[in-house]
């Protein structure tokens, strides 16, 4: 399942660059536009929907998996000295985010108070740390593949960690734009498992779209978090109401 998320991935990124839309793919596969972004969602295509996608991108499936090959051939995670060495410097980190979401050199000069020394000197950094390529003229070519992650319980997860208990849920979540659902409920082990899966699939959906607004304009895109929990919990508030064993 990995291996055909890589692909479908991989797809995108290929449509994406050819400036090739989602109605494009639905007019070949004669299929409505919804359908397609159900099919993408899903990573579900037949052999001969991939062959048709991929002609209409003006490339072969032989392509397609070599893309996805150089893909995961890309830099997955760093170590935990290095995302140290991010997480103790505040600058460098909003620079790390901000390279990691495909923002040039000039928005990044845009919206922070980076001088150019300042910030040539921190893609540098990244540049040695192999998150990035620093090309000629201060363009940044990013090499992370898609699958890249902070190191569970890391020194950059752990930090974020803070930053979600301390600021993040400090709102009312009353927005248009925001959302806060808490459940509580008594689950099997087998309906633990399922939940968990579709939790991952909506992480691998939230990463899909923001690959794919990475070529909009700064100005229409915004920040977004998005928090994934699920845990056996109970509240402490509670506790002095159990009876004791025994």
């Amino acid at each position: 399942m990995a291996q055909v998320t890589a692909l479908v991935v991989s797809l995108k990124r290929i449509l994406r660059g050819n400036g090739i839309r989602y109605s494009d793919v639905g007019e070949a596969l004669g299929l409505s536009e919804s359908s397609v972004k159900r099919r993408f969602s899903r990573n579900e295509f037949t052999l001969a929907e991939l062959d048709t996608i991929c002609a209409l991108a003006g490339v072969q499936i032989s392509d397609l998996v070599k893309h996805m090959e150089q893909q995961q051939g890309q830099l997955q995670c760093l170590s935990t000295g290095q995302e140290q060495e991010i997480a103790d410097d505040s600058a460098l980190l909003v620079v790390t985010v901000c390279v990691l979401n495909h923002w040039t050199f000039e928005e990044i000069r845009a919206f922070y108070t980076f001088d150019e020394h300042e910030l040539v000197q921190m893609l540098a950094r990244l540049d040695r740390l192999r998150l990035i390529e620093l090309l000629p003229r201060n363009r940044i070519k990013l090499l992370v593949a898609t699958n890249f992650g902070w190191l569970p319980n890391g020194p950059i997860e752990r930090m974020f960690l803070r930053a979600i208990q301390q600021d993040f849920f400090s709102t009312r979540f009353d927005r248009e734009d925001h959302e806060l659902i808490v459940l509580n409920g008594m689950l099997s082990d087998a309906s633990n498992a399922e939940l968990r899966r579709r939790l991952r699939r909506l992480a691998r959906d939230f990463d899909s779209l923001n690959q794919e607004d990475a070529g909009l304009p700064l100005q229409e895109r915004h920040g977004n978090t998005l928090v994934l929990a699920v845990r056996d919990w109970r509240y402490q508030g509670f506790a002095q109401y159990l009876r004791e064993a025994g």
